[in-house]
């Protein structure tokens, strides 16, 4: 038995669900794989999933399209390549407490977003205030990654970046109102997020693991489409989470994001190269890769779909 160790991008949600039902029903074991799936909680997001890859500490990393292009436009790092698509469109938005009065992007002008951190994040919430009329001048706070949700219920931010069908299915649950604003209504041709990140010296090491973990994997996202009660089933108390702990908001959550995990085929995993080009393009059209960090990501692939056996 093989020990495969992937790093999720958070705790445990229903953006990983897939994952814990292959885990649950034997699918990787099947396939002679014992997969450990890391927590963020394991170090409290000390490191990201993808400097963990870079270290070859895991053999896959979760991480937004952003992570790939970040690590490929700089020469000195490890070519990362994505290897599946976890969803097929876009389910996060930048929000704001209803009752915050801040009801417009370029009301964020002079005030707090929480942050990520993330290398493209805080230019792309500019770039949402500008298209709204405003200067693009927020003010970027950095709170522990693992608290960032808090910080905006709290008032100490007026917005930040999250999973409509996990925060936002959160907040409705508990009665608080947000305003949502998402990419595409701003223009801006946002890669995929989360994807599945592996290093190539692994790959070329035992590229067989790579295929069997996501044929598996592929089967427990494909059983989600039928049975969301599966995920709650997977997730239930796997970390000390109060919203791991309810299974009603689990199942809502469940049902919420299955259907951005396929394509139109109803396939799991696929990526085209057009939705990776039309990004890298607009970085580069609003300057935020150099043109020689543009002609790096267009040397190589940042994707391939050969490891998904479908």
């Amino acid at each position: 038995m093989k020990k495969f160790i992937m790093a999720l991008d958070w705790t445990a949600n229903t953006n990983h669900s897939g994952f814990f039902v292959a885990a649950q029903k034997g699918f990787y074991a099947d396939e002679g794989l014992d997969v450990h799936l890391r927590s963020t909680s394991t170090d409290n997001y000390a490191r990201t999933p993808a400097h963990l890859l870079a270290n070859k500490e895991v053999h896959v990393a979760m991480a937004p399209s952003e992570s790939v292009i970040a690590y490929r436009a700089n020469p000195q790092k490890p070519t990362l390549t994505a290897i599946a698509a976890v969803l097929q469109e876009d389910a996060s938005a930048i929000v704001s407490l209803r009752s915050s009065g801040f009801d417009r992007m370029r009301k964020l002008d002079g005030n707090r977003y929480a942050s990520y951190n993330a290398r493209f994040e805080d230019h792309i919430v500019a770039e949402m205030i500008k298209k709204d009329g405003g200067n693009g001048e927020h003010i970027k706070i950095i709170p522990e990654k693992l608290g960032i949700w808090n910080t905006l219920l709290e008032g100490k931010a007026a917005a930040t970046w999250v999973f409509m069908p996990w925060e936002g299915v959160m907040a409705e649950r508990k009665q608080v109102g947000l305003n949502a604003f998402y990419l595409k209504d701003f223009d801006i041709p946002y890669g995929y997020s989360p994807v599945l990140l592996a290093h190539p010296d692994m790959l070329k090491e035992d590229s067989e693991a790579f295929v069997r973990f996501l044929r598996a994997s592929n089967k427990g996202f494909q059983l989600l489409k039928n049975d969301p009660e599966l995920a709650v089933e997977a997730l239930f108390e796997k970390e000390n989470l109060e919203e791991l702990t309810d299974k009603a908001f689990l199942l809502e959550s469940q049902q919420q994001i299955t259907p951005y995990y396929f394509d139109k085929a109803g396939n799991w995993g696929l990526m085209q190269e057009q939705r990776w080009l039309d990004f890298i393009h607009w970085l580069r059209n609003k300057e935020l890769v150099s043109e020689e960090e543009f002609e790096n990501l267009l040397d190589s692939p940042l994707f391939t779909n050969e490891y998904i056996n479908l």
